[in-house]
């Protein structure tokens, strides 16, 4: 049977209206904002949820991997209540994803399902904005990634000067700082703190 034709007529809003995915927090949807092709930063735009241009890049520095956010995630007080170490708030944006693929996929806009490896403590401007790093389900190269150190360190090396050299400008120093890497086990209790936040944020 066909659906009316209401509902072809909305698009589900990448943040609020997609599903997160039966088997979070260890595989999840994550929605693709830029690749690694792209020298322009896009933003999800919170009001619509079509992609925004953030900014240009202002260095020729590029993603080494696909980057978006987990839909349906709230970075609240149970996120930063896990930055080991700092006295944080978090940054009221969905969680962050990084996605490695062994194909190129060159379209931002799109939606993929990927495994929960590991991820980067970040903290910029006094507000915890962790990195969660993911491989894409199935790849024929990653999908046997199950935690962080399945992963070359180069890979690794590449996300974190990227997160630190992004926002650079000169005369400016840099307020983001970023520890050492975490793996799975932790990178899914953030993923699930920040479903929690949610909740109590956006809650049904």
């Amino acid at each position: 049977m066909p659906f009316p034709d209401a509902f072809y007529r909305w698009r589900p809003h990448p943040w609020h209206g997609i599903e997160i995915g039966d088997n979070a927090p260890s595989v999840v949807t994550a929605y693709i904002e830029i690749t690694p092709f792209d020298s322009v930063k896009y933003e999800s735009d919170k009001k619509t949820g079509y992609l925004r241009v953030d900014r240009p890049q202002r260095t020729s520095s590029q993603p080494p991997s696909l980057y978006g956010f987990i839909p349906r995630t709230y970075c609240g007080s149970r996120v930063a209540n896990l930055m080991e170490g700092h006295n944080v708030k978090g940054d009221k944006d969905p969680l962050d994803i990084c996605v490695i693929s062994e194909r190129p996929i060159n379209h931002a806009d799109i939606i993929l399902n990927a495994r929960v490896v590991g991820g980067l403590p970040m903290v910029d401007d006094g507000e915890a904005d962790d990195k969660i790093i993911a491989v894409l389900e199935a790849d024929h190269v990653w999908s046997g990634a199950n935690d962080i150190s399945d992963l070359p360190d180069i890979v690794i090396e590449r996300l974190k000067h990227y997160f630190c050299t992004y926002k650079l400008q000169p005369t400016k120093e840099t307020s983001v700082s970023i520890g050492e890497a975490y793996g799975r086990e932790r990178a899914e209790k953030v993923v699930e703190a920040s479903m929690l936040d949610y909740q109590e944020r956006y809650g049904e």
